[in-house]
């Protein structure tokens, strides 16, 4: 299948994004690789390229639909134009009729089959080191069996103490912050430069996030009853008196239910995105988010105060226009529960690359 392709009278798309040469020869793809030209009010025209003989859809996770790609003049050139927003971070990846891969000519990955881009315009995100698509990332030496009676199943736990360990911080997700983003590398780099202090990371993996991350006990009765005597024991100096959950999307959303259902295990929240539309009925909508403003969480604020002490860090992407309600509710009714709030808004949509700095930066508030 040929795919769509460009008319034989277009204008070489190239040049505008400073890639030159003819498309398709070899001194093209040697300079080839995403780039990025200024448009209309602010925002941004990505050019993204693909070589190959097959055709193919750019994914973007939670920003945009599939774009697909055009080739040019029957050369092996795939590309696709994408307008883009001020200040966004984003991954995607590419897909083909053999399954989604990353992009080979864009150095800056997040596992096998993710891709990343920012647009010039967005804000750094300091201490997260470059890793391309096939690396390999740094395991913590040490590890527990997690064999749960609660929620079933085996599950290993990976714990690193960062600047000699401290106080707890659970990582929800925590195998997407170990094989996908570079999270002990990342947490090391804001210690050494004083930006993060002494802590000691737990990343919990999840098996079934829609169902453990809901607002329903079972998690949390199994970190505080099983997880963290784990912990305790494994040999890594690990404070437990002062606990940071810290948790994106459904993870966000259960992080903020541990610390008002479970005060004695989790006071500190660092939450990006929180997932608070969520009910008990919402899954099975046909729409989910259309439902009432803050979800059951929102509930919860107005019928009585936050435990004593709570602090919590939201964050929400610039872009996630149908969050943005949920989340807006959440944190205003935290605040008048007693909650000791922070409030940002990172460059991104409902995408972890997005939620970098705000895990780094807001963990460190938490716990100051």
């Amino acid at each position: 299948m040929p795919g769509p392709a460009v008319p034989s009278g277009s204008a070489d798309p190239f040049a505008a994004f400073g890639i030159h040469g003819t498309p398709g020869t070899a001194e093209f793809w040697a300079a080839a690789g995403p780039a990025c030209a200024a448009a209309g009010e602010g925002g941004w025209t990505a050019l993204l390229l693909r070589r190959g003989a097959s055709p193919a859809d750019v994914e973007f996770e939670g920003w945009s639909d599939p774009v697909p790609m055009l080739r040019w003049r029957g050369t092996d050139c795939w590309y696709a134009t994408v307008p883009m927003p001020a200040r966004l971070r984003v991954t995607y990846r590419f897909r083909t009729g053999l399954g989604p891969s990353a992009d080979p000519l864009n150095p800056s990955g997040a596992g096998g089959e993710r891709s990343l881009l920012a647009t010039p315009d967005a804000p750094p995100q300091p201490h997260w080191p470059l890793v391309g698509a096939d690396d390999v990332l740094p395991l913590p030496r040490t590890r527990v069996r997690w064999a749960s009676e609660r929620l079933g199943g085996r599950r290993t736990v990976r714990v690193h103490p960062v600047a000699g360990g401290g106080p707890v911080v659970l990582l929800l997700d925590g195998d997407d912050w170990l094989h996908l983003h570079p999270a002990v590398t990342a947490f090391d780099a804001a210690a050494a430069a004083g930006d993060m202090p002494p802590v000691t990371l737990v990343f919990v993996p999840a098996k079934d996030r829609a169902a453990e991350f809901g607002c329903r006990p079972d998690l949390w009765e199994a970190i505080r009853d099983e997880l963290l005597p784990l912990v305790a024991d494994c040999g890594v100096s690990a404070d437990l008196s002062r606990l940071v959950a810290a948790g994106q999307s459904l993870g966000g959303l259960s992080a903020v239910y541990a610390a008002l259902e479970f005060p004695e295990i989790v006071s500190r929240v660092a939450c990006q995105s929180g997932a608070f539309w969520w009910t008990p009925e919402a899954a099975g909508l046909a729409d989910p988010l259309g439902g009432p403003a803050g979800g059951v969480i929102a509930e919860r604020l107005r019928e009585r105060p936050a435990p004593a002490g709570l602090r919590i860090a939201f964050d929400l992407g610039e872009h996630e226009t149908r969050m943005r309600p949920h989340c807006e509710r959440v944190e205003a009714l935290a605040g008048q529960a007693g909650v000791t709030a922070r409030i940002s808004r990172s460059a991104a949509g409902h995408d972890r690359v997005g939620w970098r700095h705000a895990l780094l930066r807001d963990v460190a508030w938490a716990l100051a």
